[in-house]
């Protein structure tokens, strides 16, 4: 059988025309894909920089519908969703992320470390721990500690806490001896309410040792040194505390003079109180100082003027108070609603601040129970702030 040049010669101009047209569908489509999948991207970008949260989730589930490959878009998306509260649907796309085959390790790692944080914001802290740990030796390494070590403490895991804290501590990654101490502290009221005060004062002797300088472990000290009658120790706790951290003898200052009267060291710690609010005035240095000489020299009237030593000072309305409370008016009988009066302005100046969210309580706490930052509350009253 002859071949037949005739058909090659016609065949040729139709197979051209054939791949020229299908290069031009081709070409039309990629260039209509590239060009729908950026305008919704930007799109979204513009809703996202103007606050309009609802529209950008929209622009950007188009994209990912037009790019369904598109790692960013995808991580885009689920911080979108996490930032709204939408917690269950941030993790449906970060798990998606995770779930693909074709994600490079860096960005595989990065969906992990996203999911964690959607399982912390959303409050599941068994599965934020679990999606926390295999970021151990990644580049989220830092991140994720930091991220134990504030869910172990919201859990109040204090050996967990500790151990994250010495890692952390380990790489350089800050000083963190004093919250250690802290976690010691609070191990410490737990074996004391248990009743174990032997295993609480070893805790306290460690913190002691683990931050030197910090108040707290010697103030706890020597509360519970002075719960076990032994005055005299924890009348030495609190004088070296005020060597080593003077700023918080304010906290103390009820204590030494408790623990000074009984171990018959009343004129040496009034000394040293009266030495430290010469070099800085405190309310509760004052009351305390009043309060001793007061009992040393039996008339409460004798300590009067150091209220109005102290207003010479600093302008102080609890000070005022405090001084109109042992004075005598010409109209004796309007005192008590007077003093009742000043009494219930003067409680909101005798709380203690959070200096990072402003959270004010009646007692001084050393983790704040609003923001949970450790030693934020400075040793003073709001009126001193």
């Amino acid at each position: 059988m002859e071949f037949d040049l005739s058909w090659l010669l016609l065949g040729l101009p139709l197979a051209f025309m054939l791949g020229w047209v299908a290069s031009r569908i081709d070409l039309r489509q990629l260039r209509t894909e590239n060009r729908s999948a950026p305008k919704a991207y930007f799109k979204g970008l513009n809703f996202l920089l103007n606050e309009q949260q609802d529209q950008a989730i929209d622009a950007f589930i188009e994209a990912v519908q037009n790019d369904p490959d598109t790692s960013e878009l995808h991580f885009a998306l689920g911080n979108l969703f996490r930032r709204r509260g939408e917690y269950d649907r941030a993790v449906r796309v970060h798990e998606h992320l995770i779930a693909r085959g074709d994600l490079s390790q860096g960005d595989r790692e990065r969906a992990q470390y996203a999911l964690a944080l959607d399982f912390l914001k959303a409050g599941l802290l068994d599965r934020a721990e679990a999606a926390l740990l295999p970021l151990e030796g990644t580049p989220f390494e830092e991140q994720a500690r930091l991220a134990l070590l504030a869910l172990y403490e919201r859990s109040r895991d204090w050996p967990q806490a500790a151990t994250i804290a010495h890692k952390l501590h380990a790489a350089g990654h800050g000083d963190f001896s004093a919250r250690l101490a802290h976690y010691l502290c609070e191990q410490a009221q737990t074996r004391h309410a248990a009743g174990d005060t032997a295993a609480a004062l070893a805790l306290l002797e460690q913190a002691v040792a683990t931050a030197p300088d910090a108040p707290r472990p010697r103030l706890e000290l020597a509360r519970l040194q002075q719960a076990q009658g032994r005055s005299a120790a924890a009348l030495t706790s609190l004088q070296t505390l005020a060597e080593r951290a003077p700023a918080a003898l304010p906290l103390a200052a009820s204590l030494l003079a408790e623990a000074a009267q009984a171990a018959g060291q009343a004129p040496q710690a009034l000394a040293l109180l009266h030495t430290h609010y010469v070099a800085a005035p405190a309310l509760d240095l004052l009351q305390t100082i009043v309060t001793l000489e007061a009992a040393q020299s039996g008339n409460p009237q004798a300590t009067q003027q150091w209220w109005i030593k102290h207003l010479d000072k600093e302008l102080s309305l609890v000070a005022a108070a405090q001084w109109l409370a042992k004075e005598k008016f010409e109209h004796e009988e309007f005192h008590p609603q007077v003093q009742r009066a000043l009494d219930h302005a003067t409680k909101p100046l005798l709380r203690y601040r959070c200096a990072a969210c402003g959270f004010e309580a009646r007692q001084h706490f050393w983790h704040c129970p609003g923001c949970q930052s450790w030693d934020s509350y400075p040793p003073r009253r709001v009126e001193e702030l």
